[in-house]
């Protein structure tokens, strides 16, 4: 039988009306099989598993953490291994080949081979490379280990590193030592996918088949369980999994702006330049700029970061700011110069939302669609996330009948009573797993307001 599938997707691309035109206008869109701004919740009958005649290894569900809105949500599945074996299984050919010395490149560039190839997940077969194609087989291919190890065994090929320290190749790995076919799982660290360092891109090899996914750090499930390795015969500094485009060694002239009568003081961020900001740019200041956008109440312009790559919500998120300072034309053209980043790196000038320090503070009213309150977008749901849309969200809970989480409020500042509401909620429509996270998509609003 087909397995049902839940999406909670954007709305169709052809709906004319003014909000769908709004919102097409200005938030991203999802393409591809593995949408990065749908949430998914499959439903799946958990299968038995053998190896050889000593191991009955059942694949249970266990619970797993939500899914941050934005980023895929599904229901994941136990992963039970094989134990160390050689290459292509215990009937294989032996192999007495050391573990060799690799670099980070190489590591993610066998992880993606896999993951192309959508090689199936199975604790009993081995791939045209030899190795097992379950979690710790994957990372021994990719580690280029002289055989299949499992989760009992990787570490001894790592050296135990620092969440602050992960860089993409290393792993991150749960061994459970009462059970090892219950939970134990290892995936290999592909870089965080934004500055606040709660999610990350997980390489892993799981039902049905290898992935690279945006993951809640450590893991869905277990999450305090989870142990960073570096592998010990990493050789030297290489590229990461997603290497940004290298920013120039020095800017070249920045043309003279309104703003830029003021250079930054001794005891802050020099100004880089006009070079580093803008269509194309891509470096360590456009994620420094937007930050300190974030911490000004800029917010609700990202739907994810900032990052290193120069993005409309950036030169949005500046011009709001400039915005604020009162600044008017050119002034305020989303374009930072010398005055803009100074206020920024010595937290002088005016929050985003008026003097008042209102950080956060929503903007004009979203368009509506269909009758329905026009949804403002991911960003504004969110841990830190105060706007006025929060406020609306927990009032219709309430009147839903959906507030019993509420102590006081509900507010702008988003909190737990929020995320339980909401989870609360789209438990009431039937959805499960990653499509019950708590984090209102554009279906949930939908429905609550409808």
């Amino acid at each position: 039988m087909e397995t049902p599938v839940f999406e909670e997707i954007d709305p169709a691309s052809d709906c004319d009306c003014p909000g769908c035109v709004h919102w097409r206008r200005v938030l991203p869109r999802s393409t591809g099989a593995h949408p990065a701004a749908t949430r998914a919740m499959i439903v799946a009958a958990a299968a038995s598993t053998a190896l050889g005649a000593v191991h009955a290894a059942p694949a249970f569900a266990a619970p797993h953490a939500p899914a941050r809105p934005g980023a895929p949500g599904i229901d994941e599945p136990a992963t039970p291994q094989g134990r160390k074996a050689p290459l292509h299984g215990p009937g294989g050919r032996p192999t007495v080949v050391k573990a060799p010395t690799t670099t980070r490149a190489d590591i993610i560039r066998r992880a993606k081979q896999w993951v192309a190839a959508k090689v199936p997940y199975s604790m009993s077969a081995y791939w045209g490379d030899g190795y097992r194609q379950d979690c710790s087989g994957f990372v021994s291919m990719a580690w280029n280990l002289p055989g299949n190890e499992w989760t009992g065994s990787l570490g001894q090929y790592g050296i135990r590193i620092a969440k602050d320290d992960l860089q993409p190749g290393d792993i991150l790995l749960f061994h459970n030592p009462s059970n090892p076919e219950q939970g134990s799982h290892v995936v290999i660290f592909g870089g965080w996918t934004d500055y606040t360092h709660t999610y990350y891109l997980a390489y892993e090899e799981t039902r049905p088949y290898a992935r690279k996914q945006a993951t809640p750090y450590a893991y869905w499930s277990n999450s305090d369980r989870y142990v960073a390795y570096r592998y010990k015969g990493l050789a030297g500094a290489a590229p990461g999994a997603e290497p940004a485009t290298p920013q120039p060694a020095t800017s070249p002239p920045a043309t003279p702006k309104p703003d830029s009568d003021k250079p930054a003081g001794p005891d802050v961020t020099p100004y880089p330049g006009a070079a580093y900001f803008g269509p194309g740019a891509n470096n360590k200041y456009v994620t420094q700029l937007g930050r300190m956008l974030v911490e000004r109440g800029a917010g609700r312009y990202y739907t994810s970061g900032p990052g290193p790559r120069w993005t409309d919500a950036d030169r949005r998120a500046t011009q709001a700011f400039q915005q604020a300072q009162g600044w008017r034309g050119e002034d305020a053209d989303g374009l930072p110069g010398v005055q803009t980043w100074t206020l920024l790196v010595t937290g002088r000038g005016k929050d985003i939302g008026g003097a008042g320090g209102q950080t956060g503070a929503a903007g004009p009213s979203a368009p509506s669609s269909h009758g329905v309150p026009g949804y403002p977008g991911r960003a504004m749901f969110r841990p830190g996330a105060s706007n006025k849309y929060v406020t609306q969200l927990g009032r219709q809970l309430v009147k839903k009948g959906f507030g019993k989480y509420y102590t006081t409020g509900p507010g702008p500042r988003w909190g737990e009573p929020d995320r339980r509401g909401v989870e609360a909620f789209q438990r009431a429509q039937g959805w499960r797993g990653g499509a019950a996270d708590g984090y209102p998509g554009p279906e949930t609003w939908r429905r609550l307001f409808s």
